[in-house]
C-alpha cells in the first residue's frame, strides 16, 4: 500500500512576517495622515460662540475637500484656520464677496437690503462698532457666531480670507443623542 503524498506546508520566516505587518501598518498609518489632513477631519468644539447650534464638547466631522472646488455658501458653518486668528475658529458664513450687509440697532441683520431668518441665533446680534453698512470684500467672507453676544467674529476680526477658511462642518459625531448632519 502507497502512503499518501503530504504537502509539507510553508510558514513565512519569523523576519518576513513582521516586515509584512509594519508595511501594512505604514501604509495605514499614512493614508490615514492624507485623508485628515486633506480630506476629512474630525473636530472638537471647545467655546460657546456657536450656541444653540453647537456647544463646547461635540464632536464634528469637517468636509476639507469642498471649498477645494467651490466657495462657501451663505449659511455654511465653517472652520476658520489663518492669520485673523490665533485660534481655529468655527463659524456660520453670512456674507460673501460683494454682500451688503447692516445690522440694525434693535438687533436684526440685514442682507443685500432683506431682513435675514436666523432661527438659529442665541441672543441679540450688535455692530460690535463695525461700521454700517459693511460690503463684504473679494476672496473674503463675513462670518458670526450663532450666539451673537459671545462670539469674537468678522464683527472684531473683519472679513476672513477665503484662504483661511479650512472646511465645513458637515456631521455631528458626538455626543451620541446629537448624532448626524448639520443645517
Amino acid at each position: 500500500m502507497e502512503k499518501p503524498e503530504v504537502t509539507p506546508t510553508h510558514k513565512k520566516p519569523w523576519a518576513r512576517e513582521v516586515r509584512d505587518w509594519v508595511l501594512t501598518l505604514g501604509v495605514a498609518m499614512v493614508a490615514a495622515l492624507l485623508i485628515q489632513n486633506y480630506a476629512f477631519a474630525q473636530t472638537e468644539v471647545r467655546n460657546i460662540s456657536m450656541q444653540k447650534t453647537l456647544v463646547e464638547g461635540q464632536r464634528l466631522i469637517e468636509d476639507k475637500i469642498s471649498y477645494r472646488f467651490e466657495s462657501p455658501h451663505r449659511g455654511d458653518i465653517v472652520i476658520i484656520n489663518g492669520p485673523e486668528s490665533d485660534k481655529r475658529l468655527i463659524k456660520r458664513v453670512i456674507g460673501l464677496p460683494g454682500d451688503v450687509l447692516n445690522i440694525t440697532d434693535d438687533g436684526h441683520v440685514i442682507l443685500n437690503d432683506k431682513q435675514l431668518d436666523e432661527p438659529y441665533i442665541k441672543g441679540l446680534t450688535f455692530s460690535n462698532g463695525l461700521e454700517m453698512p459693511y460690503t463684504v470684500p473679494s476672496d473674503t467672507v463675513f462670518v458670526m457666531g450663532d450666539n451673537r453676544e459671545n462670539s469674537q467674529d468678522s464683527r472684531v476680526l473683519g472679513p476672513i480670507a477665503l484662504s483661511s477658511v479650512e472646511g465645513r462642518a458637515v456631521f455631528r459625531l458626538w455626543p451620541l443623542n446629537k448624532f448626524g448632519g448639520l443645517e
